[in-house]
């Protein structure tokens, strides 16, 4: 089981760590609830180390990003990033990822989820077969990755680097010095809330943390684990690999066309296009909210008229709105907000409403 370069701090802090993605990870430090309210009126700091960090450089490094994912390097500035997949020839998600173009230079940084990296880099050599002048280096191990998330978020922030974080707009980031060495920040993450995501070199980490739950003292910043993430994320309708996302979906399944642009010639790109020639995907992920005190699993079927019509992908309770959530995949004629369907927990059914996705928009 690896281990980020946080582990001492985490254990210091008596979290309860578990496995995740082939990593030890905090799930939760206090109540996963409370850390999650935490994030919606103040702040939260999370430990990202477990997901993947890819450095894309050369000058193919463009044209091999083309070919690799769904959105278009070409079309992205200087200092921006863009949400995308990357797909197999059936156009079956293996991965979502965020690609980072660098700010002052024609290279790209991307990050992908945990338990799939080994695999995204594999992909990534297969493509790169094609290209000349490009190199792949995976820095997973060499940087630290943390996240501040909450209204307080940016206001703690400030303390630790010299970054103008005012002038980094949601889905930008910038070098700068982080803690007095070379790093830089990014305003995104897996919230719903504003925050910043930091990458600092490893041995930065344990101080960047530290100096953080300093200066976040008064204004009620709490460490947090995957537990809040998780129920944060449902929340704010982002879609986890393995639950909303996985091999047997499109992202036109899961509503991802944002993140697809059929502008380039991607791995998928035709299986895709078959789809949209036929209509569209049969089926389509919706929320579910109920007024049950069972909350619905990963895995529960979800029933209409006596029949089961899909599964729900994640549950949990939502400290925001008070009430039991799900995510579930339906026929498409069953996806229009307010139809009644219902989830089966042992002998059982109960009611629950599909309603728009995401569940929680914070108000800007």
């Amino acid at each position: 089981m690896k281990q980020t370069v946080l582990e001492s701090v985490h254990v210091a802090l008596g979290a309860r760590m578990v496995p995740f993605g082939g990593w030890a990870m905090p799930v939760q430090y206090t109540s996963i609830l409370d850390e999650a309210r935490a994030v919606r009126e103040r702040a939260g700091l999370f430990d990202l180390g477990h997901m993947g960090r890819v450095s894309v450089t050369g000058r193919d490094a463009e044209a091999f990003l083309q070919r690799l994912q769904t959105n278009n390097p070409a079309a992205i500035p200087p200092g921006k990033i863009r949400y995308a997949m990357i797909l197999d020839e059936n156009g079956l998600t293996q991965d979502d990822i965020l690609v980072y173009r660098e700010p002052q230079t024609h290279g790209f940084f991307v990050v992908v989820n945990a338990g799939n990296t080994e695999r995204d880099l594999g992909i990534m050599r297969s493509v790169a077969r094609g290209f000349r002048d490009l190199r792949i280096d995976d820095l997973t191990g060499e940087l630290a990755m943390i996240a501040i998330q909450g209204p307080a978020a940016e206001r703690i922030a400030r303390g630790v680097t010299d970054i103008d974080l005012l002038g980094i707009k949601y889905y930008s980031w910038a070098r700068g010095r982080v803690l007095g060495v070379p790093g830089s920040m990014s305003r995104t993450g897996y919230t719903g809330e504003d925050g910043f995501e930091m990458y600092v070199p490893s041995e930065v980490a344990i101080p960047l943390w530290n100096r953080l739950m300093e200066l976040g003292e008064h204004a009620g910043l709490v460490p947090c684990g995957l537990g809040s993430r998780d129920i944060l994320r449902l929340e704010a309708g982002m879609p986890l690999y393995g639950h909303e996302i996985d091999e047997t979906t499109t992202p036109l399944d899961a509503g991802l066309e944002f993140g697809v642009k059929f502008d380039h010639d991607f791995v998928g790109r035709a299986a895709l296009e078959r789809v949209r020639a036929a209509g569209g995907p049969p089926r389509k992920l919706v929320g579910m909210v109920t007024e049950s005190r069972r909350v619905p699993r990963q895995g529960y079927d979800v029933v209409h008229d006596g029949r089961v019509v899909g599964r729900v992908c994640s549950g949990g309770a939502s400290p925001t709105l008070g009430k039991n959530i799900a995510t579930a995949y339906v026929p498409r004629e069953l996806a229009e907000p307010g139809t009644n369907l219902g989830f089966a927990i042992k002998d059982k059914i109960e009611p629950a409403t599909v309603t728009a996705l995401p569940f929680y928009k914070r108000a800007r």
